[in-house]
């Protein structure tokens, strides 16, 4: 093999070191790059968590906020994480690359754990403790609240930011040509699950321990400590990366098909969809396209967009994609658009799930919380049957329910994606029946001892009542993430996958917002004299609460049926087009 030859064996064609040059096999990238990027998503999810599961009862019993103010502290907390993956998503892809996005955002986060590690360890960043005498709680000031939202949204960002990225950069790590590495790149994505989840775990059982029993200075000083290690750990690891050209954000695309189609809303579409700007034109005049596309047929649904097609008086070498698109561009606009009914209709579930985090954990701290006589499970900790519950339901669901559903529906994967979104929902449906129920048995309990106007005492009554409504949205989640995510991936066009990731991920946003937007229309209606979300829940009626939205999910799960008999997979759509859908990249590149 001639000396040239050998060379371009050993680098590969698509990647390049941190030096620009072309990247070789042997040194970059493999298992010893993915490690480190594992690594510094273990300590964001270790981190993330940490604050989240235990944020409400810091809240309420540090910060002196309501029970509302608090959930929707929470919530609009991780609705901004995830709506900022967006962001972070349209950053990495037009400006700074995976790599860099990482390590500023990454930093950024850790910026803002430290400021509430510190906003926790200094007695003048929080108000004065209650009097017992008189029960009377001083409001936290403009600047301890200042302080502490500047904390929680560095964190946001920083948290935005990284996850928009860090999947796409481990899967960045191996060649998708190669045989094995291929194969090493479908177990590195079981190994980022697992790591998660691991991340998770210590977050819900260690890392609330010791904020509830050493303090809260201890809890986000040791977090803090653990991202910057997962930074530092992942910047040590730059000479090993492999790094990818910037391919531009999807964003850009459908915006650019809007526009033209709205520039040439006045004209006239031709009534053979051949006479359309397609990529068979790009070919003749000699433009260079970034990046091959599957040529996709002409569809007859929103027309309007095919505007953004129609020629000009002469194609000239150099296409302004604002003024001129490709039938495939279109269609593949169209294939987005396909899917926001399905995107809606699943936001809902992930505001039920914003109330395991919120008030669940409110109501687990007014009851019996004791295993034995000496330990007291924190109350964030019930948290732990919600994580045990998506652990175990993934192999339940691979080993047992999709062989099941493989011979029932007669269908090779089982259930399908939009199967196994509907089977998410119907369990966010049960979960709030059963939070109803529970919190109808806890106010009873109360009453009978005598404790609704004594908040300070404990309600005699096991807080493992909770645990069905944790283990149904926890099951729930693990079903509706792998419905939802293989969704996005399989029906967004090839070379959106960052793009639908962030559709994925922007609906657990807007869950948790509507989720703020409903406690505060909730809370303004019943008003003071009598509240269904009460600071003193034994006065409240938080079980009307889980009722309303056990009814708003039913009327969603309805929605949601509806748009998925009007949906058609796309490798079916094209099937009726005698067009076979080629091999899309791998999910990886989320």
């Amino acid at each position: 093999m001639a000396l040239p030859e050998l060379q371009a064996a050993k680098t590969l064609p698509d990647a390049w070191d941190y030096k620009g040059r072309p990247a070789v096999r042997a040194t970059t990238g493999g298992w010893v790059s993915a490690a480190m990027i594992l690594g510094v998503e273990a300590c964001e999810r270790l981190t993330t968590l940490s604050i989240v599961v235990n944020l409400v009862t810091y809240l309420t019993g540090v910060m002196h906020f309501g029970n509302a103010t608090s959930a929707n502290t929470v919530t609009n907390f991780l609705g901004t994480s995830f709506m900022l993956c967006l962001l972070g998503g349209f950053v990495a892809d037009s400006f700074l690359g995976r790599y860099l996005t990482i390590a500023i955002f990454t930093a950024v986060q850790a910026t803002g754990v430290t400021i509430l590690a510190i906003s926790t360890a200094v007695h003048g960043l929080q108000p004065p403790k209650c009097t017992p005498e008189s029960g009377q709680c001083e409001k936290a000031s403009g600047i301890q609240v200042g302080i502490l939202y500047l904390a929680l949204y560095l964190t946001a960002l920083g948290t935005g930011g990284l996850k928009s990225s860090v999947s796409g950069f481990g899967s960045d790590q191996f060649d998708e040509t190669d045989k094995e590495e291929r194969g090493q790149m479908g177990k590195f994505f079981n190994w980022f699950f697992f790591f998660i989840n691991i991340g998770s775990l210590a977050a819900v059982t260690v890392m609330v321990y010791i904020q509830d029993n050493l303090g809260r200075r201890w809890g986000y000083g040791i977090v803090a400590c653990a991202i910057v290690i997962g930074w530092t750990t992942f910047l040590s690891g730059t000479k090993r990366y492999r790094f990818k050209k910037l391919m531009g954000s999807p964003l850009t695309q459908i915006a650019s098909v809007f526009v033209a189609a709205w520039r040439k809303r006045s004209a006239e579409l031709p009534e053979d969809p051949s006479l359309l700007f397609d990529a068979d034109d790009i070919e003749m005049t000699g433009v260079n396209s970034k990046k091959k596309k599957q040529k996709l047929p002409h569809s007859k649904q929103f027309r309007f967009l095919d505007k953004a097609a129609i020629k000009d008086a002469a194609v000239s070498v150099k296409v302004n994609k604002w003024r001129l698109a490709t039938v495939t561009d279109v269609e593949e606009v169209k294939m987005v658009i396909r899917m926001l009914p399905i995107w809606a209709t699943t936001i809902l579930f992930w505001t039920v799930y914003a109330q395991m985090t919120t008030m669940s954990v409110s109501q687990a701290t007014t009851m019996n919380r004791h295993i034995g006589k000496s330990f007291e499970i924190p109350a964030a900790s019930l948290t732990l049957f919600f994580v045990a519950s998506i652990l175990a339901t993934v192999p339940i669901y691979d080993k047992i329910i999709a062989p099941i559903a493989k011979r029932v529906l007669k269908n090779p994967h089982g259930l399908t994606p939009l199967q196994q979104v509907g089977v998410g929902l119907v369990l966010a449906i049960l979960s709030m029946i059963a939070s109803a129920l529970t919190e109808i048995k806890r106010l009873n309990v109360a009453r009978s001892h005598g404790l609704v106007d004594d908040p300070s005492k404990v309600v005699p009554l096991t807080v493992f009542w909770l645990a069905p409504q944790f283990l149904l949205v926890g099951s729930g989640e693990a079903i509706t993430y792998m419905g939802q995510l293989n969704f996005f991936l399989k029906e967004c066009p090839k070379g959106m996958k960052t793009m639908s990731t962030g559709l994925f991920l922007s609906t657990l946003s807007l869950g948790f917002f509507f989720s703020s937007s409903l406690v505060t229309i909730v809370h303004a209606i019943t008003g003071d004299k009598h509240p269904w979300i009460a600071d003193n829940l034994n006065q409240g009626k938080l079980y009307n609460f889980y009722w309303l939205l056990a009814i708003l999910s039913v009327l969603n799960f309805g929605l949601f049926l509806v748009g998925a008999r009007w949906y058609v997979y796309k490798e079916q759509r094209l099937a009726a087009e005698g067009i076979e859908l080629e091999e899309d990249d791998f999910v990886g590149h989320a």
